[in-house]
């Protein structure tokens, strides 16, 4: 297929290996001018080379942006709200990444008057979707290019060899051959040993958590407090929504909190291998969930537990920026408007579960009629009528059954 003319490509560039060959890449199949952007999302030190090596590898201009607390406050809090989690274990590290990654993309184009954007997600992948939606949804008319469903360089030894031969550094190694994606949130690893399903994840692969095994022989109690289901504090301590997380990964890491090992069904139809550290995540929705068992209504809480798969399945296949997840979040922010309380989580070896919740505002908790002591409120022979009444459908279906016996 013809190129399409370009003049100007805002490309989303991370310094690993494929953005940096898709830079040259562009650079030579286009000839036009490439700006790379890449996300401050939380990656640490990872980010310390970029600028560096986006303008060595032929970069125009160069923008880092520092998205940490619109991240976790916009995207992350709105998510986490919900109790989203994917396939029962992946708390969505990196798919809640995306759409905040292509919207500022798209700004960055529009300052620029580029009219295309590229990214470096392969055909075989769900970050094509996610960037591309995102994109569509921001301007509709943008030319998006993505390399892996246009160029030859069909496998890794291609890459390394186009790599060789442009003066591109290969910061893959034998000793650290799998691919990671990190954030605030959390780190994914995938290839390599993974796409063995058998094979343990080895032990130097992880980076945000200590070996549950060597983690402290003490438990450590956390204390984090809600307010319209957003935590704001830890053990006391008001803190922003990034540096929250920040803490509660630091926390979460030194016990060995959040490790999964997933085999999850990708967007496209094939099943990938994924592992991932989420800690200060984990200890979150765990707290999150705490606090509604005290101040949520039991039917609202079970009509939204029953969207939550939904609605992990619109942020994992990258519908962030659809009306049905607006609309489902303005249900879900609905259902949060009395979840303000403080849970206490046990953390101790890999493990961490509520020992406590409190409200002083909205706790639904009456001791008065949930005692198992004596109680002047509630009268027990009550039930009895309930218990008629649900039985009654049950009681017909067995009488019509016995009859048809006869």
């Amino acid at each position: 297929m013809a190129k399409q003319e370009v003049k100007k490509i805002v490309l989303a560039y991370s310094g690993g290996l494929d953005t940096s060959i898709i830079l040259k890449w562009l650079k030579n199949e286009y000839g036009c001018e490439v700006i790379t952007f890449s996300a401050d999302l939380g990656q640490g030190d990872e980010l310390a080379p970029i600028r560096e090596k986006a303008l060595a590898t032929g970069a125009d201009k160069v923008y880092i942006d520092d998205l940490k607390e619109e991240f976790v406050r916009d995207f992350v809090y709105p998510m986490f709200r919900a109790n989203a989690i994917y396939e029962g274990h992946y708390l969505l590290g990196t798919s809640i990444a995306r759409p905040l990654i292509a919207k500022r993309q798209m700004e960055i184009a529009k300052i620029e008057g580029a009219d295309a954007v590229s990214h470096g997600a392969t055909g075989k992948g769900n970050d094509q979707v996610r960037f591309e939606l995102g994109y569509y949804h921001f301007n509709p008319a943008i030319t998006v290019i993505a390399p892996w469903r246009d160029w030859k360089l069909n496998s890794r030894q291609a890459l390394v060899n186009y790599a060789k031969k442009n003066g591109i550094p290969i910061p893959v190694t034998k000793k650290r051959p799998w691919s990671s994606d990190r954030n605030l949130l959390h780190i994914s690893f995938e290839g390599a040993i993974l796409e063995d399903t058998w094979a343990e994840a080895p032990e130097n692969m992880y980076v945000l958590t200590k070996a549950p095994e060597k983690a402290p022989n003490k438990p450590q109690y956390v204390e984090v407090e809600f307010k319209n289901g957003n935590a704001v504090a830890v053990d006391g301590e008001k803190m922003s929504p990034a540096q929250l997380l920040a803490h509660l990964n630091f926390i979460g890491g030194e016990h060995g909190i959040g490790r999964v090992d997933l085999l999850e069904n990708r967007s496209v139809g094939m099943k990938s291998r994924g592992v991932y550290e989420t800690p200060g995540g984990t200890i979150l929705r765990e707290a999150h969930m705490a606090v509604e068992q005290i101040t949520m209504d039991r039917e609202v809480m079970h009509l939204r537990d029953s969207l939550v798969p939904r609605y992990a399945e619109m942020v994992y296949n990258g519908y962030w920026f659809s009306p049905e997840r607006e609309m489902l979040q303005a249900l879900i922010d609905e259902s949060q408007k009395t979840v303000n309380g403080v849970a206490r989580v046990k953390l101790y070896k890999g493990h961490c579960r509520t020992v406590g919740r409190k409200s002083e505002t909205d706790s639904l908790f009456n001791l008065d009629f949930a005692t198992f002591e004596k109680d002047q409120v509630y009268n027990q022979k009550d039930a009895e009528g309930f218990i008629k009444l649900n039985s009654l459908r049950l009681r017909i279906r067995s009488l019509q059954a016995a009859a048809k016996k006869k």
